[in-house]
């Protein structure tokens, strides 16, 4: 009887152990990093702000675009962020310490005229805060085809 008992507990710890063993080897997917959203998150890590969910919404021909994310700045220090694309003119934006602003959302988007680019495609643009190097990343042009981003794109009498 005390045999069958030892088995019996021997048996369930080796089911126990192989039910749960493989989370020991196998990576966690919730410890993977993504944007869940259209945009893309920026990483700089030398930078005080970080840039959350960017993309562009631009109108249909791609030659304006606001750009749209979300910009925290976790540090005791008010920051400015520049946006940087090729041939273009730098755009500025400061937040305040301990501070996010919601570019599109509660604080005006970028505006981006001479864009030239079609929704769809992605394009380089570099950012840069503090003293850090800057990032460069390759965020997308979307366009307002989807009902919730309709009202970011740019309008002719918003120039």
């Amino acid at each position: 009887m005390k045999s069958r008992l030892v088995a019996s507990a021997a048996l369930s710890a080796l089911v126990l152990l192989g039910a749960t063993g493989c989370t020991f080897i196998t990576p966690q997917s919730t410890e993977i990093k993504f944007s869940a959203s259209d945009g893309v998150n920026i990483a700089d890590s030398d930078g005080p702000l970080e840039i959350r969910n960017a993309m562009i919404i631009a109108t249909e021909d791609g030659s304006t675009g606001n750009l749209v994310a979300a910009i925290v700045n976790p540090t005791d220090k008010a920051a400015t962020l520049t946006v940087e694309i090729d041939g273009l003119d730098p755009l500025t934006v400061r937040v305040g310490a301990g501070d996010s602003l919601s570019l599109g959302a509660n604080a005006e988007p970028l505006r981006i005229d001479d864009l030239d680019t079609m929704p769809g495609a992605t394009i380089k643009i570099y950012f840069q805060s503090g003293d850090a190097t800057g990032t460069a990343a390759d965020v997308p042009v979307l366009d307002g085809k989807l009902s919730y981003y309709a009202d970011l794109v740019p309008q002719e009498d918003d120039a």
